[in-house]
């Protein structure tokens, strides 16, 4: 895309998100704990051409860069993302997700019947599977729907 072709402006400084799946661009802003009401300066694209997706999601997040955990889990739902960091309007660093093998205390399992959800002091750890995610207290598979599993 040419710098005529720009949806929303260049930053500054932070982190660009692209190659997010066409409609989870808000998975992705809750998997950053973004909801607007701590002056995070966000801009969104959804929906937008891709020569490579058809159609993508794309999220710049100003003065901010991903911790590994986020990264996780952010590929759990956009596993073709690449992730540009951005330092005075230049892309200084640029890379594509890659699945963990675990992630843990980020999800949260959906067997009530799990050490997890009873109250016990115990993180979530899920093993990242190629067609889902399995608790690896009660063996319970999450194949759909991930995002709805992100501990708030």
């Amino acid at each position: 895309m040419t710098d005529e072709e720009l949806r929303v402006s260049k930053i500054e400084g932070g982190t660009v998100l692209d190659h997010i799946p066409s409609g989870q661009a808000l998975n992705v802003l809750a998997i950053l704990g973004i909801d607007g009401t701590q002056g995070d300066v966000v801009s969104i694209g959804m929906n937008v051409p891709s020569d490579r997706l058809g159609r993508k999601d794309v999220v710049k997040v100003e003065d901010r860069e991903l911790s590994q955990s986020e990264v996780d889990v952010l590929s759990l739902i956009a596993p073709e993302a690449s992730i540009n960091i951005i330092k005075n309007f230049d892309v200084v660093e640029k890379h594509r997700v890659e699945s963990p093998d675990r992630v843990s205390g980020v999800l949260q399992c959906s067997n009530h019947n799990c050490i997890t959800t009873e109250g016990e002091p115990v993180d979530t750890e899920f093993e990242v599977l190629e067609d889902g995610i399995r608790c690896i207290y009660c063996d319970t598979l999450i194949r759909e729907n991930i995002p709805a599993h992100i501990l708030a």
